[in-house]
């Protein structure tokens, strides 16, 4: 371990060094103003003007030195040196010049007027170059790096800011295994241009030629800023090179500080989505979350742990995980406790379903801010199970909203799914119905909404783990239909724009979050093949299984019912229309109520049209109910 100066030598060795900095501008100081005048006179100073250079030196030396102390020279490392600090030079220097003009102009000193230009000039030329000299004396002196055998020979493909950040952090960090031998970029203009000494080699499309040519054992991916559409080239040019390939974090998930060198990683399918980082009002989201108790129901599933996570980040007094899976919130715990030392955080197991659980929690914790997330949301699951799905995303998210209203929550966000547009299962019916109890037990002075958005990359519900594990197991890769398509997005986004539309509105709205494109599910599945190294329909055939019961082939975010309104977040949608009456809402819920207790699935139906009369029940599920011996489903509607 490194030796520990005491304080006082700390102190002292700051104060020396302060002199030497101050010493040596000084020093240039004085250089630069003796030249210009000898320049201005040709090297030869008439006595008449010996005084004026002695009250120039006395006025220019301390205005300067505050100058550059004002805008913090000394504490900038010559060995460091960069663009920034060469104009911050430029910047001190003119400041400088300009406050010795004044003064000596005030004290009736007549120095002649190009004297302050070439002055400005030399002193800046002269600071400038000590630094770019130092700059350049360190980088000489460092040890070579040697060239080991497992360094990998790397192109970086990309030759643009990114590209070339990427190779200064290779270059630096000699213990990264990479050895860049070129770059590749798809602008033909770039085509043979040298970046910090590398050559730009080629196009992607020759990148199988460069690749055999050069021997590369890795290729990086340095486009960041690159669409969904290109980064699907970018990935079928490597695959096709068949070189192994990693890429740098895209915008959305850059960290702030640190190479980007640090931060290289495998291709997920998150960056085939290509979706612009989300601009986030975190002084808004903060005088939300900050000093709050947080209440997070279905805390230890993938959508509510990363809303736990982005919480966090605004320094709440407490959140309060609420989940009825032990395993997953034993493992929450700890992983929140690793990423954030300071959190308060407490775990609470208990079921939505359950409403003296759910009074306890509340009374314990007295929560002003809940996120509910805890949702059955699996399709053809609860196609097959469609009392427990009620009794779950209805009821249990009435529980959650009488208890939040009694205990006087003011913030309420419900997480939704657009699924609930125009329903065509029984996930996307009850996720309906929840967002009408929402909206209809909308609290004066409170602000109760819903968030609706579609499927999240890597979250228990997505079809990516399914589609991996077939991938792993060999294939087939089982995709239902050619046209299917969903809107996607990844968890971080869509948790920390849940954040966001929590601090929008007055209540009873439901947000509507950006989905960009749909993505149809066969390229989604191609590409997970690709990003494991294989090639589809080769490696791994891919198989039309069709449609399952309740299943559309898109996906919708709107309904024309409902009037679509932009607010001042471009991300962020919202719907208006009139709430429904809480008496009435009241008495049909207790027709459902009714209905899960005497398991009739006729009557369950027809109670969930009465709401939602857009509802449409699968074929299926409704010759499901006519077996029930109860009044023909053709005759019910």
């Amino acid at each position: 371990m490194p030796e520990t100066l005491p304080p006082t030598q700390i102190r002292w060795n700051a104060i020396a060094r302060g002199v030497f900095v101050y010493a040596i501008e000084l020093v240039a100081i004085l250089i630069a103003a003796v030249t210009a005048f000898l320049l201005r006179f040709d090297f030869s100073i008439p006595a008449l003007y010996i005084p004026v250079l002695g009250t120039a030196i006395l006025v220019w030396a301390p205005v300067k030195l505050a100058s550059f102390k004002l805008l913090g020279l000394d504490r900038r490392w010559a060995r460091y040196a960069s663009m920034s600090d060469l104009m911050r030079v430029a910047a001190s220097n003119l400041v400088g010049s300009f406050a010795g003009f004044l003064i000596l102009f005030g004290f009736g000193r007549m120095v002649p007027r190009s004297i302050y230009a070439i002055d400005l000039l030399l002193c800046l030329m002269i600071m400038a170059g000590m630094r770019v000299t130092v700059r350049l004396l360190t980088d000489l002196a460092k040890p070579k790096p040697t060239t080991k055998e497992s360094a990998r020979k790397t192109i970086i493909y990309g030759a643009g800011d990114a590209g070339a950040a990427l190779l200064r952090d290779i270059e630096q960090n000699h213990a990264l295994p990479y050895s860049v031998v070129g770059f590749v970029d798809d602008s033909p203009r770039k085509h043979g241009l040298i970046l910090q000494g590398v050559t730009v080699l080629g196009t992607g499309t020759e990148l199988a030629w460069i690749a055999r040519n050069q021997q590369v054992d890795m290729i990086l991916i340095a486009v960041p800023s690159a669409s969904g559409m290109q980064m699907r080239r970018v990935l079928e040019a490597c695959a096709t090179a068949g070189v192994p390939y990693k890429t740098i974090p895209g915008l959305a998930e850059r960290m702030e500080g640190g190479g980007l060198a640090g931060q290289i990683r495998d291709v997920g399918v998150e960056d085939l989505l290509g979706r612009s980082p989300a601009n986030l009002e975190h002084e808004r989201i903060s005088l939300t979350l900050s000093d709050q108790v947080v209440l997070v129901t279905g805390a230890a599933g993938s959508i509510g742990s990363e809303i736990c996570r982005q919480v966090a980040k605004f320094k709440p007094k407490l959140i309060i995980g609420f989940d009825i899976a032990e395993s997953p919130m034993f493992y929450l715990e700890q992983d929140l406790r690793r990423m954030f030392p300071g959190l308060a955080f407490r775990p609470e197991i208990g079921s939505i379903q359950n409403a003296e659980r759910l009074h306890e929690a509340f009374a314990a914790f007295g929560p002003t801010v809940v996120y509910h997330a805890a949702a059955y949301k699996h399709v053809p699951l609860m196609e097959a199970h469609a009392f427990e799905a009620v009794e779950n995303n209805v009821f249990g998210t009435l529980n959650v909203v009488q208890t939040a209203r009694h205990f006087g929550v003011r913030e309420f966000v419900m997480i939704s799914s657009d699924k609930a547009v125009r329903p065509a299962n029984i996930m996307g019916a009850t996720k309906r119905i929840a967002e009408l109890v929402v909206r209809s037990l909308q609290p004066a002075g409170s602000r109760y909404v819903s968030v609706r958005f579609g499927n999240v990359l890597g979250s228990n519900g997505s079809v990516v783990p399914v589609f991996k594990e077939q991938i792993a197991r060999g294939g087939p890769v089982t995709v239902t239909h050619p046209a299917m398509s969903r809107y996607f997005m990844t968890i971080p986004e869509a948790c920390q724009l849940v954040l966001q539309a929590s601090t929008m509105g007055h209540g009873g709205e439901i947000f509507v979050l950006d989905m960009g494109e749909p993505v149809k599910i066969v390229d989604l599945a191609r590409n997970l093949i690709l990003l494991s190294g294989l090639r589809p329909d080769h490696d791994i055939r891919i198989e039309f299984t069709g449609a399952r019961p309740g299943e559309k082939l898109t996906e919708e975010l709107s309904v024309l019912e409902e009037g679509l309104l932009k607010t001042h977040h471009e991300k962020v949608r919202v719907f208006s229309g009139l709430a429904p009456e809480w008496a009435q809402m009241e008495t049909s819920l207790q027709d459902l109520r009714n209905a899960c207790r005497t398991r009739g699935l006729m009557e369950l139906l027809d109670g969930m049209r009465n709401i939602v009369p857009e509802y449409e029940p699968s074929e299926k599920l409704a010759g499901r109910a006519r077996k029930t011996g109860e009044t023909p489903w053709s005759e019910a509607i």
